[in-house]
């Protein structure tokens, strides 16, 4: 079994998802006691998101490096960056290493090529909805990208830091979730990527007609079975 370096903390209430999910897929693979070697360094979130916020994405991509450093140091095989959002510096983190990276964009790509999805409606924060490191990577595999209008953009992003990362679950936040992601399908998108490790949180696949691709949960059990030596 490969170790699995995790950069969590972003925030750490969807870096105990990935801990349990990926221990989890394990068990199911092995039987018996068995679970994942892991190591995990779990960043202060408030220095990245003030970070995100100034827009020092190269201060952030150092910071994240640094870490990654720090894990294959200590043993990693490979590296996991538990959020979506902190991948716009993936390049830096995988510059600095000898390991590979298992980049969340294209796990997820995997799980929609698979499924034969054409068009999806991501949320995600303001960073990843609107930037391009994120939906590029969908869209090199022939994914279409829909997002919703600036006003919601806006309220996806507000509820993900002001509620979701304090892990405030509101129903009135996830009655307006709902209510993009059906504007979305109306749109076109025939699958809707939560682009956001945090999203999880407020809704889940029964809340929605349409195929939901939690990202959270796709990378986590990708992680696993590439420790041990399985493909998704």
């Amino acid at each position: 079994m490969k170790t699995i370096g995790l950069i969590g903390g972003m925030s750490w209430e969807s870096t105990v998802t990935y801990y349990q999910i990926i221990n989890e897929t394990v068990k199911t693979q092995m039987g018996g006691l068995h679970s994942a070697k892991c190591l995990l360094y779990s960043v202060d979130f408030a220095e990245i998101e003030a970070q995100q916020a100034a827009g020092e994405w190269k201060k952030s991509g150092e910071i994240l490096a640094d870490v990654a450093v720090r894990l294959e140091k200590a043993g990693a095989d490979f590296i996991v960056i538990c959020t979506n959002t902190m991948h716009k510096v993936a390049p830096a983190v995988e510059a600095a290493v000898n390991i590979p990276l298992l980049h969340i964009a294209d796990a997820t790509a995997d799980e929609l090529v698979r499924d034969g999805v054409k068009t999806v409606a991501l949320l995600g924060t303001k960073y990843t909805m609107t930037q391009d490191f994120y939906r590029s990577r969908l869209e090199k595999r022939g994914i279409g990208v829909l997002i919703p209008e600036a006003d919601d953009i806006e309220i996806v992003n507000s509820v993900i830091y002001d509620e979701l990362c304090r892990r405030i679950i509101s129903e009135k936040s996830r009655r307006e979730y709902l209510r993009i992601l059906d504007e979305l399908a109306k749109r076109g998108a025939a699958g809707a990527v939560l682009g956001c490790t945090e999203i999880g949180l407020l809704i889940n696949k029964k809340d929605i007609l349409f195929p939901l691709y939690d990202t959270t949960i796709i990378h986590a059990a990708r992680a696993a079975l590439m420790s041990l030596g399985l493909s998704g």
